[in-house]
């Protein structure tokens, strides 16, 4: 298979996994938060290389997860019972986690091969130099993603459509809105993580909206939308790398 080949389909595959979640994004109002997360994770992947000295996947995706989380419980505390406009608490909680690992990065972490701009915009023209049983590690490890939100979705689809559309109701049916509210910020804060090395936190940011956004335009269902966005996803990867 040659370089082309591998790009596009590397971000094809971050385009799906991002638009999928991005949808239940968009429809709970919390377009934001996805773009506060892929920020906010920078400190816990820097302090993930401080402690291993390594880019293993592991400490990176227990770092990310970890400051992701931890994102979206500060904007809570900071919208209600701190009184902050929601949007306030979005930018002074990501703004600040953000600042916190560049300056980590650029202070710090000098050793480890890890800088600002891989981590903004991504080495995804390098994804085919590191393969396993002839294709790129990258590919394995989007694959798997996909594998595990297609999965989450499909078995937890009654779960997201309530406590998206009706919260309420689903407290009043024995739903954890909560606990579904957090499992789908750990499955972005996983994302994000995975999709960093590849195309970057720029690039899933829009991944995230826009599919989503424009999805949300064009149909009211859910279903349709879900489809919608990653077809638009992958369509914009491919004619990106073309236009690139």
């Amino acid at each position: 298979m040659s370089d082309a080949f591998w790009i596009i389909l590397t971000g094809s595959l971050v385009a799906a996994t991002s638009g999928l979640l991005g949808c239940f994004l968009v429809l709970r109002k919390m377009a934001l938060v996805g773009d506060a997360i892929s920020h906010a994770v920078l400190p816990g992947i820097a302090i993930a290389f401080l402690i291993s000295g390594s880019r293993s996947s592991v400490p990176m995706l227990l770092g990310a997860a970890a400051f992701g989380l931890f994102c979206t419980v500060l904007i809570e505390v900071f919208s209600k019972r701190a009184r902050v406009q929601e949007d306030a608490a979005i930018g002074i909680s990501f703004t600040w986690l953000f600042a916190i690992g560049v300056i980590l990065i650029t202070f710090f972490a000098d050793k480890v091969d890890l800088d600002q701009e891989c981590v903004l915009y991504g080495e995804i023209a390098f994804v085919g130099f590191e393969t396993w049983l002839g294709i790129p590690v990258a590919v394995w490890t989007l694959g798997v993603l996909l594998i595990f939100i297609l999965a989450m979705i499909g078995l937890g689809y009654k779960g997201l459509f309530i406590t998206t559309f009706d919260p309420e109701y689903a407290t009043t049916l024995g739903i954890s809105v909560a606990g579904w509210h957090y499992l789908l910020m750990s499955s972005v804060s996983v994302t994000t993580v995975f999709t960093f090395e590849s195309v970057g936190a720029i690039l899933v940011v829009a991944f995230l909206i826009i599919p989503a956004a424009t999805a949300y335009l064009l149909t009211h269902k859910l279903k349709t939308m879900l489809l919608l966005a990653t077809l638009i996803g992958i369509t914009s990867s491919i004619l990106g790398y073309y236009l690139a």
